[in-house]
């Protein structure tokens, strides 16, 4: 990824990255970084992810895809932010539909439900607009994104859950696939149930007017930045409705018109 210009100093993003990882190693939620890098510095925040990125790909990790976050208005209102965010998708955040999710794999879990594209060309060259996003999407498919803090009692700003990856954890994937001649992602409908209990509903609209305007957002600011989105990732689009947090034990179903369902479980310890 190319550099982006921030006032904080190299020291200050290595301590912030620290600072994240090792809660994340201890697996114990720690207090945020914005005393070291700012509440709002953009540039700041994304060095920070990238640092962290790396390690895990050094690692051994591998990039599926991207998430954009914060694309609703009631998950902006629940954080207090007022503008998207977009992290990193490795491999070992991927579940099958119907999955456990491992206890503790996730800190703090809270779920959303999106709908995910999986592309089917790069989106690196050329003109970027909502036709060239649109022809990009192999398919649309139901999703669900259990998104985690490093940050005790998810106190962040803008600037703390974008150096955490966007508060990424994991994420599940629908088994229906379909291509968007037979979708329209905005006009999906979405209901979200735990344990059976409805928690959630939306629509397509509620990420950004539309899951392709969040795409291609992504997709530019991800052309930007020198790494564009390619063929075979997956994207999360954004949340359909709020954010629910989940506990031990939970089950979480998401149903989508036109795309089916998605469920996972929370593991227990």
């Amino acid at each position: 990824m190319t550099e982006t210009t921030t006032g904080v100093d190299a020291a200050a993003l290595s301590a912030a990255a620290g600072r994240l990882r090792d809660a994340d190693r201890a697996g114990v939620p720690g207090p945020p970084v914005r005393d070291l890098i700012g509440r709002d510095d953009v540039a700041a925040a994304y060095a920070v992810q990238q640092l962290l990125v790396a390690e895990r790909i050094a690692a051994g990790r591998r990039v599926v895809g991207r998430k954009i976050g914060l694309t609703s208005a009631a998950v902006q209102a629940q954080l207090g932010v007022d503008q998207p965010d977009f992290g990193v998708l490795l491999d070992d955040m991927a579940y099958e539909d119907g999955d456990t999710i491992p206890a503790g794999s996730v800190l703090q879990p809270r779920v959303e439900a999106e709908v995910a594209f999986v592309l089917g060309s790069d989106l690196a060259e050329g003109p970027l607009g909502i036709d060239e996003v649109r022809a990009a999407v192999a398919s649309a498919t139901a999703a669900l994104e259990i998104c985690g803090s490093r940050v005790a009692d998810w106190d962040i700003s803008f600037g703390d859950t974008v150096a955490d990856n966007a508060s990424a954890g994991a994420f599940v994937l629908g088994r229906q696939r379909l291509p968007l001649t037979d979708v329209e992602p905005r006009e999906v409908a979405m209901t979200m149930t735990v344990n059976d209990q409805e928690v959630a509903t939306g629509t397509g609209e509620a990420c950004l007017g539309d899951p392709l305007a969040a795409l291609l957002w992504l997709a530019r600011q991800a052309r930007e930045l020198g790494e564009p989105l390619r063929a075979g990732q997956v994207v999360l689009s954004g949340a359909l409705g709020p954010m629910r947090a989940v506990h031990p034990g939970d089950r979480v179903t998401a149903s989508f018109t036109g795309l089916g369902a998605v469920s996972v479980v929370i593991g227990e310890k």
